[in-house]
């Protein structure tokens, strides 16, 4: 099941960009389709005010995952670290978290849905991982407790 297909008549409007800005941090993301129709979620993550993320996410009209196992996504990065993000509803304070490492060569990522953990303000949560039933909100996060710029660009997210 495709969630997100980039191509050239993408809407970068359909995605959000969410900077620790909302808790007083200086960090700027933006978030545009490329001429090649990629998704490209780039910017400058600060640790000013005690900032230090930026994020950019998609609500989809809710999606039964189950008969599914994993996240697939298609990516290339700049050698930073970032985090794939789900939230079954789009109102749930939380989200369930897997991090993975990017190269600069495009690549295939798998997640496991059975290792993506509930977190909450970056705080792991005393709760089961995701149950791999429903999905109506998918994200991109940096936040690796250092300053650095980024660029992420993504081809496409499906799952397995």
């Amino acid at each position: 099941m495709i969630l997100y297909n980039f191509n050239t008549l993408s809407q970068a409007d359909e995605w959000v960009v969410v900077d620790d800005i909302v808790m007083g941090g200086k960090s700027k993301g933006t978030f545009m389709i490329n001429a090649l129709g990629k998704g490209v979620f780039e910017g400058n993550v600060s640790l000013e005010n005690n900032g230090g993320f930026s994020s950019v996410k998609h609500t989809l009209i809710q999606k039964n995952a189950t008969g599914f196992s994993k996240v697939i996504l298609y990516i290339k990065g700049d050698g930073n670290p970032y985090q794939f993000r789900i939230k079954t509803n789009k109102g749930d304070y939380y989200a369930y978290v897997a991090e993975f490492k990017t190269t600069s060569d495009w690549a295939y990522v798998e997640i496991p849905f059975n290792t993506m953990y509930p977190s909450f303000r970056g705080q792991r949560l005393d709760a089961p991982n995701y149950s791999g039933k429903l999905i109506e909100e998918i994200a991109f996060l940096i936040g690796n407790k250092k300053s650095a710029s980024f660029k992420l660009e993504i081809g496409r997210i499906s799952l397995e």
